[in-house]
C-alpha cells in the first residue's frame, strides 16, 4: 500500500470534467414523454393561441355598442338567433339588437365584438334582457392573446416543466427535440458488501450507495444503464469495464491506492486515468478517467465520501452531458455559524450542517460512513482551499439537501 503522491485540486478536477461532458446528443421524443428533458432547440410558435377570437364567461355574445347604457335601471332587450358551443360554432351573423347564447371557449361569431355575462342577463325563450354593458372586446379572448405566430415559445436548453409541455401540446406539437440523457451504469465493488434484503455475514455490511447514486443519477437527468455489484476480483472488474457502453460509469468503492483497490489501475490500463485523489475532505480518493468514449468517476466506497464526490464531479458530468446547468441543484441559504469550522489551506472541506432558525450549527461529527448524518443535516457548506475554516459568527452559504 502507498498514500497519493500528490493530489489534485478541486477546481483543476472540476475543469477536467468541464472539458470532457460531451456535446448534446439530439434526439425525438414523443411529447407525453418530454417533461424533465432538455429541449435540443428553441420552440417557435407556428400558429396563434388562440386561433380564433373565444368567449371567456358564458353569456351572450353580441356587439358592444349596442350594450351601451345598459344597467339595473336602463335593461335591454336582444334577439336571441342561436348559440356558440365550443367546437360547434354559430353558424350566422349577429346583427343589430341581436344577440347567440354563448359559452366560455367558443368561437366569437361574426358581427359580434363582447360578451355578456350570465349573471346580467335574463332568458326569455328568443329574448335576453340584459343589465351591464361590455365595451368592445369585453370578456373576449382574442386571437393570439395567449401566443403569437413566429414568436419564441421556449428558448434552447430549457429543462422542461408540466406547463410547458402543456404550452408545446397547445400548438399542436406532437413530438420534440431534446437532449439525450446520458447513459449511466453503477459498478459497486467490495467483498464486504451484502445486498439489501438477504442474509450477511458478521462481516459484512449492506450495500446502500447504489441505492443512492439511483436517486441522484435520475436527479440529474441521467438513464441508468444498469448496475452491477463485483467482488474485488481484478480479472473480474477489468472485463466489465472493458466491455461496458454506457456514456458514463460510476465505480463505488476500490477507488484508492489499497491492495484490493483494483479501479483506478484498470482505468489507467484501458484508457486514461486523468486524476486520482483529489484535495478535499471528505473523498480525497475521487479518481477521473476515461474508456474510449465512456467517462468513468471512480468514487469513494464510504457513503458519505461516496455523495460529496458525487455532488462535485459526477453529477456535474450527467448534467453538463445531458444539457443541463452544472451548478449545484441545491438551493442556498446563508446565516451565521453557531460553532467553528476547522480546515487546512490547500485542502476544500464539505462539512454537515444544521440551521435553526437563521443558525447554522456544523454536525459534531466526523468520518465519511456516517451517511445517517446527511439525513439528520439539513445541507452543507464548502470551505474552499483558500481558507483554514470558518470563525463561529462568520456568516456563510449552506446548500440545502432539500432544496433540489
Amino acid at each position: 500500500m502507498r498514500g497519493f503522491l500528490r493530489r489534485t485540486p478541486v477546481e483543476q478536477a472540476v475543469a477536467w470534467i468541464d472539458q470532457l461532458a460531451a456535446p448534446g446528443i439530439r434526439e425525438t421524443i414523443p411529447l407525453a414523454a418530454a417533461c424533465g428533458r432538455v429541449l435540443a432547440g428553441e420552440v417557435i410558435a407556428e400558429r396563434n393561441v388562440p386561433e380564433f377570437d373565444r368567449a371567456a364567461m358564458d353569456g351572450i355574445a353580441l356587439r358592444a355598442a349596442d350594450s351601451t347604457g345598459a344597467g339595473d335601471y336602463n335593461p335591454l332587450e336582444f334577439t336571441l338567433t342561436g348559440e356558440s358551443l365550443p367546437g360547434r360554432p354559430f353558424a350566422g351573423s349577429i346583427g343589430p339588437h341581436q344577440a347567440a347564447r354563448i359559452m366560455t371557449g367558443a368561437p366569437i361569431p361574426t358581427g359580434a365584438d363582447a360578451v355578456v355575462p350570465a349573471e346580467f342577463v335574463q332568458f326569455d325563450g328568443d329574448r335576453a334582457t340584459i343589465t351591464a354593458a361590455s365595451p368592445q372586446f369585453k370578456h373576449v379572448g382574442r386571437i393570439g392573446e395567449d401566443i403569437r405566430a413566429g414568436s419564441q415559445v421556449l428558448p434552447d436548453g430549457r429543462c422542461l416543466r408540466p406547463q410547458d409541455v402543456g404550452v408545446i401540446a397547445s400548438l399542436g406539437i406532437a413530438e420534440v427535440a431534446v437532449i439525450r440523457r446520458p447513459r449511466v451504469r453503477i459498478v459497486v465493488t467490495g467483498n464486504e458488501l451484502a445486498p439489501p434484503g438477504r442474509p450477511k455475514t458478521d462481516s459484512q455490511i449492506y450495500e446502500a450507495n447504489s441505492a443512492m447514486l439511483r436517486g441522484l443519477i435520475a436527479r440529474d437527468g441521467g438513464e441508468l444503464d444498469g448496475c452491477v455489484h463485483l467482488r474485488d476480483e481484478r480479472d473480474l472488474i477489468r472485463d466489465t469495464l472493458a466491455a461496458d457502453q454506457a456514456d458514463i460509469i460510476l465505480v463505488s468503492g476500490g477507488s484508492s491506492v489499497g491492495a484490493e483497490d483494483h479501479a483506478p489501475g484498470l482505468v489507467a490500463e484501458l484508457g486514461e486515468l486523468a486524476i486520482h485523489g483529489i484535495a478535499m475532505r471528505p473523498s480525497s480518493p475521487t479518481g477521473l478517467g476515461r474508456i474510449g468514449a465512456t467517462a468513468v468517476c471512480l468514487l469513494p466506497g464510504n457513503p458519505v465520501s461516496c455523495l460529496c464526490a458525487y455532488d462535485f464531479f459526477a453529477g456535474r458530468l450527467l448534467r453538463r452531458w445531458g444539457g443541463r446547468s452544472p451548478e449545484w441543484p441545491y438551493r442556498r441559504r446563508r446565516g451565521a455559524l453557531s460553532q467553528k469550522i476547522a480546515s487546512a489551506i490547500g485542502r476544500v472541506d464539505y462539512c454537515r450542517v444544521c440551521i435553526d432558525d437563521e443558525e447554522i450549527r456544523p454536525l459534531a461529527l466526523s468520518g465519511a460512513s456516517i451517511l445517517s448524518s446527511t439525513t439528520r443535516a439539513d445541507g452543507f457548506v464548502i470551505v474552499p482551499a483558500g481558507l483554514e475554516g470558518y470563525a463561529a459568527g462568520t456568516e456563510v452559504e449552506a446548500l440545502l439537501y432539500d432544496g433540489v
